[in-house]
């Protein structure tokens, strides 16, 4: 059993359950992306590897993120203010690069969209600030720092 489910992790199967919980985990949707990073990592460390999971876990990540974006668009501007769009607005789009935070991170896109913070702003701040998460991560958890 732990050896099938080390084997799916090490292969395809395990690189897209990565990117299909990063997506979802950037939602207000549950997910475990840093879990499953963790355990792919540990199913197959190779450097190379460890590039392609960062990748693929950032930007299916950011993928979500801007999918809330694209909601957050769409809302119609009676939507009540609260802390994430009060410092959205105070920060700008630069605030998005902690978009990885968990619980305020998932409602910061969706504020941003609802700002009509532009969409390449967006996406580079959010881009950059989950790269950096997961890049992190992986390099702790291969033992780097």
């Amino acid at each position: 059993m732990i050896e099938s489910i080390t084997s799916f992790l090490a292969g395809d199967g395990g690189l897209w359950a990565l990117c299909v919980s990063a997506f979802l985990s950037s939602t207000v949707l549950p997910g475990s992306s840093e879990a499953l990073l963790a355990a792919a990592l540990a199913s197959a460390p190779q450097t190379d590897r460890a590039l392609l999971l960062v990748a693929a876990a950032s930007l299916f990540n950011t993928l979500g993120s801007m999918t809330s974006w694209a909601i957050g668009r769409y809302v119609p501007h009676r939507v009540p203010a609260n802390d994430a769009v009060d410092r959205l607005r105070r920060w700008g789009a630069p605030g998005l690069a902690l978009a990885w935070v968990p619980v305020i991170g998932d409602v910061l896109p969706l504020a941003a969209g609802w700002l009509r913070i532009g969409f390449w702003p967006a996406l580079l701040w959010t881009a950059a600030g989950k790269t950096a998460r997961y890049s992190v991560m992986a390099l702790a958890l291969l033992g780097v720092f």
